[in-house]
């Protein structure tokens, strides 16, 4: 029977929710930039102090990550969704008042402390929502969380510039309180419209899941990508205004190339993935690939001996930003059918681990990538840190396509294996293959079924019924 390609209500409902928190959490996210640091320094914050306060963030959205991701069902996704969204908009309309704070230890311990809260209420409401999309699209997941990323990079490229117009009109107070009042009014929405989903509690953990080889491996992926992502904040403003003289205003100009492609390559590459699974393996390949490559022409590498322009910055920050789509948006539903296929039951508890799990990597990546950029771009210089960092999304791709291309060996050993010991399987895969029984078995599934029976019940030429 053809399910409905019309979204129901409830999916409609889900999707306004979701699109809520990824662009008001993003835009609240990003509008510290362009003029948080200079009013630290005011209040006695040394550079060393800015960035720790910058880089908690990213520390504490990766505890987070791993607690709620285990307890959702314990909590409550819907409860935890909007106590997140809550909570965020409280400290964000707080971090609006800290200019009234003394400055000096005062000043920096009330820093740390909203930033801190700002992480953990954050991770909150992105872990449910994932989890919440995922239940409610078990179908199409890479392309709604594709979609859902056009969110994301919209506030990401709204928050600095509409944070730096109300700080210049209005003062210090003006953007956060109004960015926080945003973020607040969207709670009451947020609880009327949200469906209230219920699960039976899990018995698997984070540490069976991050241990199997695949999930590993991809959990590898997206931290790397991360860590790409994160290198370019601290480092590329820096690099565009020495090395092109264009003034502070224009600077942001450039980072629209990489938010604006990956906005709008990411539910291209989720469309696709849903439709054509098995190409999940190898976009996540290439991806990595392509961004490795990005890297090293991004200085460009010295040793490549290309002079930088600015022409070339700038599409390769695009292709950047669409290789990032490519490579990043099938590894969530890649690490969900991993699961499933090694005992993981289909439910909100399995779903909550995988957004945990995804939001812990991110957060890996996203502390180790500002990290680690700005002490190779003090060391080094700009060309060469971003061809080390190109370095990273190479092993990754290499060892990540390594991985499937003997991921694919052996199940074609497993197949072999059938074809000799149960004859009756051609009969069924000539079937399959012919669409003569398709309706009925996908022929990937018969394939993985009968490895699986291969495994568990022959034993030397003998079938053994259980």
């Amino acid at each position: 029977m053809e399910t409905s390609r019309r979204l129901s209500r409830e999916q409609i409902f889900v999707l306004i929710s979701a699109a809520s928190i990824n662009l008001g959490s993003m835009m609240c996210y990003s509008i510290l930039g362009p003029f948080f640091p200079k009013e630290a320094e005011k209040k006695g914050a040394s550079n060393t102090v800015i960035g720790t306060i910058f880089g908690c963030y990213a520390l504490f959205d990766f505890l987070a990550s791993l607690v709620f991701g285990k307890y959702l069902v314990h909590i409550g996704a819907k409860f935890m969704f909007v106590a997140g969204m809550f909570v965020s908009g409280a400290v964000t309309v707080l971090f609006g008042l800290l200019d009234q704070v003394p400055e000096g230890p005062v000043f920096i311990a009330m820093c740390f402390l909203l930033r801190i809260t700002d992480a953990i209420s954050f991770e909150a409401a992105i872990t449910a929502s994932s989890s919440i999309v995922a239940k409610a699209f078990p179908n199409n997941v890479a392309t709604v969380l594709g979609s859902l990323e056009t969110f994301s990079g919209l506030g990401l490229v709204l928050g600095p510039p509409l944070g730096g117009f109300l700080y210049q009109s209005f003062g210090y107070e003006v953007p956060f309180i109004f960015l926080g009042c945003i973020v607040l009014l969207m709670v009451p929405l947020n609880m009327c419209i949200l469906p209230n989903y219920e699960s039976d509690k899990g018995k698997h953990s984070f540490w069976k899941l991050i241990t199997l080889p695949k999930v590993a491996f991809l959990s590898f992926v997206i931290t790397s990508f991360s860590s790409c992502f994160g290198f370019l904040d601290p480092t590329l403003s820096l690099f565009v205004l020495e090395k092109f003289n264009l003034p502070a205003g224009y600077v942001g100009l450039v980072f629209l190339g990489l938010a604006l492609s990956y906005a709008i390559s990411s539910p291209l590459v989720g469309l696709l993935s849903d439709k054509m699974p098995h190409l999940r393996k190898w976009l996540l390949v290439f991806g990595n690939l392509t961004l490795a490559g990005c890297y090293m022409l991004l200085g460009p590498a010295p040793f490549l001996h290309i002079k930088s322009q600015l022409w070339l910055l700038v599409l390769i920050l695009v292709i950047n930003g669409i290789s990032a789509g490519i490579g990043l948006i099938p590894t969530f539903p890649e690490i969900l059918s991993c699961a499933h296929e090694n005992g993981f039951e289909e439910g909100l508890s399995t779903l909550g681990l995988v957004s945990g799990l995804f939001g812990a990597m991110w957060s890996v990546g996203a502390f180790v990538g500002p990290t680690l950029g700005g002490f190779l771009y003090e060391k080094i210089g700009f060309e060469w840190a971003a061809a080390l960092q190109g370095l990273w999304a190479l092993t990754s791709g290499l060892a990540m396509g390594l991985f499937y291309l003997l991921e694919h060996l052996r199940r074609r050993r497993r197949y072999g294996q059938l074809w000799t010991f149960f004859p009756p399987f051609k009969i069924w895969l000539v079937g399959v293959q012919n669409n003569i029984l398709y309706p009925f078995f996908q022929s990937e599934d018969l394939w993985a079924l009968c490895a699986s029976l291969l495994d568990r019940h022959i034993y030397g030429n003998s079938w053994v019924v259980t």
